[in-house]
Protein backbone atom coordinates (compact mmCIF):
# COMPACT_ATOMS: atom_id res chain seq x y z
CA UNK A 1 0.00 0.00 0.00
CA UNK A 2 1.05 3.58 -0.75
CA UNK A 3 2.47 4.95 2.41
CA UNK A 4 3.30 1.66 3.85
CA UNK A 5 6.49 -0.08 4.82
CA UNK A 6 7.76 -1.97 1.39
CA UNK A 7 7.33 -5.55 1.54
CA UNK A 8 10.23 -8.29 0.29
CA UNK A 9 8.50 -8.85 -2.85
CA UNK A 10 8.38 -5.03 -3.31
CA UNK A 11 12.26 -4.80 -2.60
CA UNK A 12 13.10 -7.55 -4.91
CA UNK A 13 10.94 -5.47 -7.77
CA UNK A 14 13.01 -2.64 -7.04
CA UNK A 15 16.32 -4.86 -7.45
CA UNK A 16 14.79 -5.92 -10.94
CA UNK A 17 13.90 -3.03 -11.60
CA UNK A 18 17.94 -1.33 -11.44
CA UNK A 19 19.15 -4.24 -12.84
CA UNK A 20 17.06 -3.47 -15.98
CA UNK A 21 18.01 0.21 -15.91
CA UNK A 22 14.86 1.92 -14.91
CA UNK A 23 14.94 5.09 -13.62
CA UNK A 24 13.61 5.60 -10.09
CA UNK A 25 10.13 7.50 -11.28
CA UNK A 26 9.13 4.49 -13.33
CA UNK A 27 10.18 1.69 -11.08
CA UNK A 28 7.71 3.63 -7.98
CA UNK A 29 5.12 3.96 -10.70
CA UNK A 30 5.11 0.09 -10.78
CA UNK A 31 5.09 -0.34 -7.42
CA UNK A 32 2.14 2.22 -7.07
CA UNK A 33 5.00 4.04 -4.46
CA UNK A 34 6.15 7.71 -4.47
CA UNK A 35 9.41 8.02 -6.01
CA UNK A 36 10.73 9.72 -3.18
CA UNK A 37 10.08 6.40 -1.46
CA UNK A 38 11.89 4.48 -3.87
CA UNK A 39 15.03 7.13 -4.01
CA UNK A 40 15.34 6.86 -0.26
CA UNK A 41 15.38 2.90 -0.31
CA UNK A 42 17.73 2.54 -2.64
CA UNK A 43 20.27 5.25 -1.78
CA UNK A 44 19.83 4.10 2.13
CA UNK A 45 21.03 0.10 1.31
CA UNK A 46 24.05 0.24 -1.27
CA UNK A 47 23.31 2.63 -4.22
CA UNK A 48 22.14 1.40 -7.51
CA UNK A 49 25.32 -0.38 -8.04
CA UNK A 50 25.18 -1.98 -4.69
CA UNK A 51 21.59 -2.57 -3.75
CA UNK A 52 20.29 -6.30 -2.54
CA UNK A 53 16.86 -7.28 -1.76
CA UNK A 54 17.27 -9.59 0.90
CA UNK A 55 20.04 -7.37 2.44
CA UNK A 56 17.87 -4.43 2.16
CA UNK A 57 15.06 -5.97 3.75
CA UNK A 58 17.17 -7.50 6.06
CA UNK A 59 18.84 -4.44 7.37
CA UNK A 60 15.12 -3.08 7.44
CA UNK A 61 13.71 -5.74 9.76
CA UNK A 62 16.64 -5.01 12.16
CA UNK A 63 15.95 -1.43 12.57
CA UNK A 64 12.60 -2.17 13.06
CA UNK A 65 13.48 -5.00 15.89
CA UNK A 66 15.76 -2.10 17.53
CA UNK A 67 12.98 0.86 17.94
CA UNK A 68 10.51 -1.98 18.92
CA UNK A 69 12.91 -3.19 21.42
CA UNK A 70 12.03 -0.61 24.98
CA UNK A 71 8.08 -1.74 24.11
CA UNK A 72 8.80 -5.34 24.79
CA UNK A 73 7.79 -7.62 27.86
CA UNK A 74 11.33 -7.43 29.59
CA UNK A 75 14.94 -7.78 27.65
CA UNK A 76 15.29 -10.54 25.54
CA UNK A 77 18.32 -12.66 27.09
CA UNK A 78 21.71 -12.49 24.80
CA UNK A 79 24.11 -15.38 24.89
CA UNK A 80 26.96 -15.62 27.53
CA UNK A 81 29.38 -13.37 26.18
CA UNK A 82 32.24 -14.14 29.37
CA UNK A 83 32.73 -10.44 30.79
CA UNK A 84 31.97 -8.83 26.87
CA UNK A 85 29.80 -5.75 25.89
CA UNK A 86 27.32 -8.34 24.86
CA UNK A 87 25.47 -5.36 22.59
CA UNK A 88 29.13 -4.93 21.26
CA UNK A 89 28.92 -8.86 20.70
CA UNK A 90 25.83 -8.45 19.19
CA UNK A 91 26.49 -5.45 16.81
CA UNK A 92 29.53 -7.40 15.62
CA UNK A 93 27.48 -10.80 14.71
CA UNK A 94 25.10 -8.53 12.41
CA UNK A 95 27.80 -6.91 10.57
CA UNK A 96 29.68 -10.74 10.12
CA UNK A 97 26.36 -12.14 8.79
CA UNK A 98 25.87 -9.47 6.65
CA UNK A 99 28.98 -9.62 5.12
CA UNK A 100 28.61 -13.47 4.83
CA UNK A 101 25.41 -12.54 2.93
CA UNK A 102 27.02 -10.24 0.51
CA UNK A 103 29.70 -12.70 -0.46
CA UNK A 104 26.48 -15.01 -1.51
CA UNK A 105 25.90 -17.47 1.21
CA UNK A 106 21.95 -17.77 2.39
CA UNK A 107 20.63 -15.80 5.20
CA UNK A 108 20.50 -18.98 7.91
CA UNK A 109 23.20 -20.64 6.93
CA UNK A 110 25.53 -17.30 7.98
CA UNK A 111 23.13 -16.51 10.80
CA UNK A 112 24.29 -20.36 11.69
CA UNK A 113 28.44 -19.60 10.99
CA UNK A 114 28.84 -16.51 12.97
CA UNK A 115 27.13 -18.36 15.87
CA UNK A 116 30.24 -20.66 15.69
CA UNK A 117 32.71 -18.64 14.66
CA UNK A 118 32.16 -16.50 17.92
CA UNK A 119 31.57 -18.82 20.43
CA UNK A 120 35.41 -19.52 22.16
CA UNK A 121 34.64 -23.46 22.15
CA UNK A 122 33.89 -23.13 18.15
CA UNK A 123 31.10 -25.68 18.84
CA UNK A 124 27.43 -25.45 20.12
CA UNK A 125 24.31 -27.76 20.49
CA UNK A 126 21.51 -27.58 18.16
CA UNK A 127 19.30 -26.69 21.10
CA UNK A 128 22.13 -23.41 22.32
CA UNK A 129 22.05 -22.11 18.10
CA UNK A 130 17.88 -22.36 18.45
CA UNK A 131 18.17 -20.05 21.49
CA UNK A 132 20.67 -18.27 20.63
CA UNK A 133 19.00 -17.50 16.95
CA UNK A 134 15.47 -18.09 18.43
CA UNK A 135 14.42 -20.07 15.41
CA UNK A 136 13.22 -23.84 14.57
CA UNK A 137 15.07 -27.17 15.15
CA UNK A 138 14.16 -27.64 11.66
CA UNK A 139 15.94 -24.40 10.47
CA UNK A 140 19.28 -25.04 12.39
CA UNK A 141 19.50 -28.79 10.56
CA UNK A 142 18.71 -27.07 7.49
CA UNK A 143 21.37 -24.72 7.61
CA UNK A 144 23.59 -27.38 9.13
CA UNK A 145 23.37 -29.64 6.42
CA UNK A 146 23.81 -26.65 3.72
CA UNK A 147 27.37 -25.71 5.76
CA UNK A 148 28.28 -29.73 5.78
CA UNK A 149 27.82 -29.68 2.17
CA UNK A 150 30.28 -26.89 1.73
CA UNK A 151 32.69 -28.05 4.05
CA UNK A 152 32.49 -24.90 6.51
CA UNK A 153 31.12 -27.25 9.51
CA UNK A 154 30.68 -30.58 10.67
CA UNK A 155 28.16 -32.30 13.37
CA UNK A 156 28.85 -35.18 15.92
CA UNK A 157 27.28 -36.64 18.53
CA UNK A 158 29.02 -35.41 22.13
CA UNK A 159 28.70 -38.00 25.40
CA UNK A 160 25.16 -37.12 26.16
CA UNK A 161 24.05 -38.07 22.62
CA UNK A 162 23.14 -34.25 21.52
CA UNK A 163 23.84 -33.25 18.09
CA UNK A 164 27.04 -31.16 18.15
CA UNK A 165 28.18 -28.72 15.59
CA UNK A 166 31.91 -27.68 15.04
CA UNK A 167 33.77 -25.06 13.05
CA UNK A 168 37.41 -26.48 12.92
CA UNK A 169 40.83 -24.29 12.59
CA UNK A 170 40.92 -25.27 9.14
CA UNK A 171 37.54 -24.14 8.26
CA UNK A 172 38.96 -21.80 5.49
CA UNK A 173 41.73 -24.12 4.10
CA UNK A 174 38.22 -26.84 3.99
CA UNK A 175 35.76 -24.68 2.27
CA UNK A 176 38.52 -23.43 -0.40
CA UNK A 177 39.56 -26.92 -1.75
CA UNK A 178 35.74 -27.50 -1.83
CA UNK A 179 35.72 -24.17 -4.18
CA UNK A 180 38.62 -25.31 -6.35
CA UNK A 181 37.17 -28.97 -6.52
CA UNK A 182 34.19 -26.92 -7.76
CA UNK A 183 36.04 -25.01 -10.52
CA UNK A 184 37.09 -28.73 -11.34
CA UNK A 185 33.73 -29.91 -12.73
CA UNK A 186 33.28 -26.97 -14.23
CA UNK A 187 36.42 -27.48 -16.33
CA UNK A 188 36.01 -31.07 -17.32
CA UNK A 189 32.11 -29.65 -18.12
CA UNK A 190 33.19 -27.08 -20.78
CA UNK A 191 36.03 -29.08 -22.24
CA UNK A 192 33.27 -31.47 -23.04
CA UNK A 193 31.40 -28.79 -24.50
CA UNK A 194 34.53 -28.30 -26.93
CA UNK A 195 33.59 -32.04 -28.00
CA UNK A 196 29.88 -31.34 -28.36
CA UNK A 197 30.06 -28.20 -30.24
CA UNK A 198 33.40 -29.07 -32.53
CA UNK A 199 36.45 -27.80 -32.25
CA UNK A 200 37.46 -24.65 -34.29
CA UNK A 201 33.96 -23.14 -33.69
CA UNK A 202 33.34 -20.58 -32.27
CA UNK A 203 31.46 -21.51 -29.29
CA UNK A 204 34.03 -24.41 -28.92
CA UNK A 205 36.51 -21.40 -28.49
CA UNK A 206 34.90 -19.41 -25.86
CA UNK A 207 34.24 -23.11 -23.82
CA UNK A 208 38.03 -24.10 -24.08
CA UNK A 209 38.71 -20.28 -22.50
CA UNK A 210 36.15 -20.77 -19.86
CA UNK A 211 38.25 -23.79 -19.44
CA UNK A 212 41.71 -22.62 -19.64
CA UNK A 213 40.57 -19.80 -17.37
CA UNK A 214 39.43 -21.74 -14.57
CA UNK A 215 41.91 -24.61 -14.87
CA UNK A 216 44.31 -22.13 -14.05
CA UNK A 217 42.61 -19.71 -11.40
CA UNK A 218 41.99 -23.55 -9.37
CA UNK A 219 45.56 -24.20 -9.82
CA UNK A 220 46.39 -20.71 -8.40
CA UNK A 221 43.77 -21.20 -5.42
CA UNK A 222 44.94 -24.66 -4.22
CA UNK A 223 48.83 -23.73 -4.06
CA UNK A 224 47.75 -20.73 -2.15
CA UNK A 225 45.61 -22.70 0.37
CA UNK A 226 48.38 -25.32 0.36
CA UNK A 227 51.02 -22.60 1.70
CA UNK A 228 48.83 -20.66 3.79
CA UNK A 229 47.95 -23.20 6.43
CA UNK A 230 51.63 -24.66 5.95
CA UNK A 231 52.53 -21.27 7.47
CA UNK A 232 50.13 -20.80 9.97
CA UNK A 233 50.23 -24.05 11.15
CA UNK A 234 53.76 -23.52 11.53
CA UNK A 235 53.35 -20.54 13.30
CA UNK A 236 50.82 -22.21 15.60
CA UNK A 237 53.27 -25.19 16.44
CA UNK A 238 56.67 -22.99 16.66
CA UNK A 239 57.35 -23.26 20.89
CA UNK A 240 57.30 -19.53 22.71
CA UNK A 241 61.28 -18.31 21.94
CA UNK A 242 61.83 -20.79 19.38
Amino acid sequence: MPGGRLTEQERQQIALGLADGLAYAEIARRLDRPTSTVTREVLRNGGPGGYRADLAHRATERRTHRRRQPLAQGPQPLPPTDGRDAEAVREYEETFTTVLMQSGLPKMMSRVLVCLFTADSGSLTAAELVQRLQVSPASISKAMAFLESQDLARRERDERRRERYFVDEDVWYEATMASARANDQLVATARQGVAVLGPGTPAAARLENIARFLDFVSEGIVRAAEQGREVLYTKAETPPGG
